[in-house]
């Protein structure tokens, strides 16, 4: 029967084994510790370190000059040079992200053709230079955006029909009182006010907007035919509530400049709104959505914003031709002859360009013009009378 070892000798063993020193082997029988009596019948052999055993001893064969490979069973320690660190991205639950990048890119390309549009009909209303551009375009909750607004400030409440919900345009101060001073006449120089406007600012400040509206309907024609409409202009950031503060909202930031006052406007737009269309925010469609926009709808538009344009128009009762003596002698009561019979029509000129035949007259006690035919039409008569003489 084999003796059983005491747990003095199994410890002995495991620091012999552990140790380069020579230690006794364990060889059917029990196995001494150098510093124990070791057994008569039991010769004393030498132990190999890990680095001198062979392959047949357990252990791995290590090369040269490196750590030795543990035992089996044993685990195994990486350094931490040697370990790849997981790409883990942050994940906030209280507010997750709605929009996609594509999405967000999208929404940029649409107000930044929004921009263009505020910028020409903002320069031609303030007969100013007007510069707008955007910031930049992100998502974060309500209640951040309301904690961010200064009170009192230009808030602007749009419903955004036929979306369900409205938005919210934070129109910084300095540009408010400089489109004010603008329009009232001023210079439009910078002011440093900070108060809740008057009964007549907010009148201006409605009919700002309502310019503004029109080109954010323009530039979102590609995706929705939006019909945005004023509800009311507010100065309380508290006050205006149209989302619940845990909602996510896309927030547009557009840097403006009037003539030497730069500031900020902010469009706020809640995720709420847009989720029935949120599909098309992707370039894709928008780009192929501009592509099949109709040619005679492009052609009305066009028509529609060349009709607003003024002209100078012109009656010319004709003309003669005197020499710079008879100019100096002109007095009162002289005549001066000129190039048409007295039953010929006058000429209507539209920018120094000959359009229309016309004849005078009197209309509400003022001198009038009647138009009776186009300058085309009397050519072509003139024409059809030469190739018959011919």
């Amino acid at each position: 029967m084999a003796e059983v070892l005491s747990q003095d000798e199994i410890d002995q063993l495991l620091a012999a084994i552990s140790s380069p020193a020579d230690a006794a082997a364990p060889a059917g029988g029990p196995a001494s510790a150098p510093v124990a009596a070791a057994p008569a019948a039991m010769p004393e052999m030498s132990m190999p370190s890990p680095q001198q055993a062979p392959a047949s001893y357990g252990y791995a064969q290590a090369p040269s000059q490196s750590t030795p490979m543990p035992l089996p069973g044993e685990p195994r320690i990486f350094s931490q040079s040697k370990r790849k660190k997981p790409k883990i991205k942050p994940y906030d639950f209280k507010r997750p992200d709605k929009f996609s990048k594509d999405q967000i890119r999208t929404l940029q390309m649409i107000h930044e053709t929004f921009a263009r549009f505020v910028t020409t009909s903002l320069s031609a209303q303030l007969r100013a230079l007007v510069h707008v551009h955007v910031a930049s375009v992100d998502q974060l909750t309500y209640e951040e955006f309301v904690k961010s607004l200064p009170n009192p400030s230009t808030l602007a409440i749009v419903d955004m029909q036929p979306l369900e919900g409205s938005s919210v345009f934070e129109i910084d101060p300095s540009i408010v009182f400089t489109i004010i001073d603008r329009i009232l006449g001023g210079k439009g120089y910078s002011t440093n006010l900070s108060r809740e406007l008057t009964d007549i600012e907010i009148s201006v400040m409605e009919r700002i907007v309502q310019k503004i509206l029109a080109s954010l309907r323009e530039s979102w024609a590609n995706v929705v035919d939006l019909k945005p409409k004023l509800d009311k202009i507010e100065a309380n950031p508290q006050f205006v509530q149209i989302v619940a503060p845990n909602d996510m909202v896309v927030l547009v930031t557009l840097e403006t400049k009037v003539s030497e006052v730069e500031g900020m406007i902010n469009l706020c737009i809640p995720y709420i709104i847009l989720e029935p269309i949120v599909n098309k925010l992707s370039a894709q469609f928008w780009y192929s959505s501009i592509r099949k926009r109709s040619t005679e709808e492009q052609i009305e538009n066009l028509k529609s914003r060349i009709g607003e344009i003024y002209m100078p128009v012109k009656v010319e009762i004709g003309k003669a031709r005197l020499t710079i003596g008879e100019i100096i002698r002109l007095q009162r009561g002289d005549v001066v002859k000129l190039d048409i019979h007295a039953d010929q029509p006058f000429i209507l000129k539209v920018r120094d360009s000959a359009k229309f035949f016309c004849i005078p007259g009197i209309q509400k006690m003022k001198m009038a013009a009647k138009i009776i035919k186009s300058v085309e039409e009397m050519d072509k008569i003139r024409e059809r009378s030469t190739f018959t003489d011919i």
